[in-house]
């Protein structure tokens, strides 16, 4: 096959998005076919230093330098060609392709239903929501998709115009090789990176400051947790600085001690600290997968995370499944002390009922294999190529 594959601008810094068109296009091009990326230029946007202004001018290059780009390039592909957007973000693109073989990847859709106003936690503001609706009437033109989890697909149903001729769903695969290791030497060797005590284990929290992620959330369990347990481990967050409001709730808890943010960390640290975690928390508000569950799993650490979709797909039976955190603030700290309940359970699991726990979530995460995931993709990209040629004739 011949692929093109349409990907976010390196300018805006989408690290998930980036690594995830960089995992299809090295797992087609090991497969033998012919692939390409395009991408917006920064163009007009390097013109200022600005992040405001750097925004609304990375619009033009987006928006108008690139698809004029595109229409230049499409003159010099063959008609056999499959033109895959790696996020349906990417809509705006799509009318430029629409009447030939294309497929598009859906992660989620929680902008657009920010934007409509599915979630009171998120609020969108007005240029939001008319970006958000340009994107939406992009996919919508759309005609074959790919979705990360069942949740996903079920959401582009309900956004896109018709039917599509092709909407199946394949799981993310892990974007490396996630593994058990021993968990003592996993502490230690974390721990020499950190300059922390580790020995006893700690509970492990592993995102960004999106306001799904629930970052604020993680630290109320912990210290409802905190108050009722006898075995006072550490807690550790792994990701971006943590937010203005974040940062003073841990400093006025009687446990800042104990909870420690890593931001520099490389993935084989990453690695470390999901085998060595003793429990790992994930109480997010939404996703469109949840990548850091399945790497949890096949690390062997046992997880603890919101038993709504697609959190609850990703886990299935091998996760320990907790409830959504309310919207109500009032209703929060009881919500905590619930969950903190379910923590101090897994956290004085016997030795055979962690071992147990363990085993189910590595089995479970044998379903996120990426050369599996890959696979599924490409026959689909060869379907949809198929089902152009029997409805146009030749190609």
């Amino acid at each position: 096959m011949k692929i093109v594959f349409f990907a976010h601008p390196d300018f805006l810094g989408h690290k998930s998005m980036t690594r995830f068109a960089k995992l299809l296009f090295d797992g087609m091009q090991r497969r033998g076919h012919e692939v390409e990326t395009w991408m917006p230029e920064p163009v007009v946007s390097r013109l200022s230093r600005t992040a405001f202004i750097q925004k609304w001018l990375g619009y033009i290059d987006q928006y108008l330098l690139f698809p004029a780009k595109v229409r230049q390039l499409l003159k010099t592909k063959e008609p056999d060609t499959l033109f895959v957007f790696t996020d349906q973000a990417l809509g705006p693109w799509v009318h430029l392709v629409a009447n030939r073989p294309h497929a598009i990847h859906c992660h989620d859709f929680l902008a657009l239903r920010s934007a409509l106003g599915e979630f009171s936690e998120n609020r969108t503001g007005w240029s939001g929501r008319i970006l958000q609706n340009y994107i939406r009437k992009g996919f919508s033109r759309g005609r074959n998709f790919i979705s990360v989890s069942k949740k996903t697909k079920e959401d582009l149903a309900r956004f896109i115009l018709s039917k599509p001729a092709v909407s199946e769903v394949v799981y993310n695969g892990l974007h490396r090789a996630f593994t058990r290791l021993d968990a003592q030497s996993s502490r230690a060797a974390l721990g020499k990176h950190t300059d922390l005590d580790l020995s006893m284990g700690y509970l492990l929290h592993v995102g960004g400051n999106a306001w799904y992620k629930n970052r604020m959330g993680v630290i109320d369990i912990y210290e409802a947790w905190r108050r009722l347990t006898k075995r006072p481990l550490p807690l550790i967050l792994i990701g971006q600085p943590l937010l203005d409001s974040a940062s003073q709730k841990v400093a006025s808890s009687p446990y800042a001690a104990d909870i420690h943010c890593l931001t520099q960390i490389d993935d084989d640290e990453i690695v470390l600290a999901y085998a060595g975690a003793i429990a790992f928390l994930f109480p997010s508000l939404a996703e469109g997968f949840g990548w850091p569950i399945a790497e949890a799993m096949a690390s062997g650490a046992p997880v603890i995370t919101t038993g709504e979709a697609p959190m609850s797909e990703v886990a299935q039976e091998a996760g320990y499944l907790i409830p959504k955190q309310p919207a109500d603030k009032t209703e929060v700290g009881q919500w905590a002390a619930e969950v903190a309940r379910t923590v101090e359970l897994v956290t004085n699991l016997s030795p055979e009922a962690r071992e147990h726990a363990i085993r189910k979530g590595i089995d479970n995460a044998v379903r996120f294999e990426t050369e599996h995931s890959l696979d599924q993709i490409e026959a689909i990209y060869k379907a949809v190529l198929n089902n152009s040629r029997l409805n146009n004739g030749a190609l």
